[in-house]
């Protein structure tokens, strides 16, 4: 596990020198990440908002089924038939215990669609803030010295290139590079 941290830290740090010293693609990696939380978030409150609609039509169903259990109770009780009528009642009351766990349920589904409605307001407020400061870095840039040739590939994206270490030019002119630099130092090595 030590060699895959190892690994895992050393692309990590050459990832963050990356991003420092390419200050509008963190930017735009961080504006790319407040539209996914943007989407999930929009996403979230569409399914708290059904669910809610499901939960009150639960209710209203519920309420049909008091009122007529309430009906039979007042019925039984006017015929004389008192075992009907406390059956009716035990009935009743397991139908209001029951709307009342499905009201609460709805009540919750309704904050959790406020705390969402919220969350969606500041991710969309940092979504400008970063965007507005994208803009001001990638125009600062583009006055200054340009870097589009070191950043082409983190542009491109992971869908348009597809990284292939045996297809890859620049890495076989890296390894024969190496290899040069392996065997000068090898003959220097040997000369001693």
């Amino acid at each position: 596990m030590g060699l895959f941290e190892d690994f895992n830290q050393f692309l990590e740090d050459r990832l963050d020198e990356f991003l420092a010293n390419n200050p509008h693609l963190e930017l735009q990696a961080i504006e790319e990440q407040l539209r996914e939380q943007q989407q999930d978030t929009q996403r979230l409150i569409a399914e708290l908002q059904l669910k809610e609609k499901e939960l009150q039509d639960e209710i209203l169903n519920l309420a049909q089924d008091i009122q007529t259990w309430h009906g039979r109770v007042s019925k039984a009780q006017a015929a004389g038939r008192q075992d009907l009528a406390e059956a009716a009642q035990e009935r009743e009351a397991a139908l209001l215990r029951q709307g009342n766990q499905v009201w609460g349920q709805m009540e919750g589904v309704k904050q959790r669609i406020v705390q969402a409605k919220e969350l969606l307001k500041q991710i969309q407020q940092r979504r400008q803030e970063v965007t507005a400061k994208y803009a001001e870095v990638k125009t600062s840039s583009s006055s200054g010295s340009s870097n589009n040739g070191y950043t082409v590939g983190w542009n491109q994206g992971v869908n348009s290139t597809h990284y292939s270490r045996a297809a890859d030019p620049l890495d076989a002119q890296f390894q024969k590079w190496e290899l040069d630099e392996e065997i000068e130092r090898m003959k220097r090595n040997l000369g001693k």
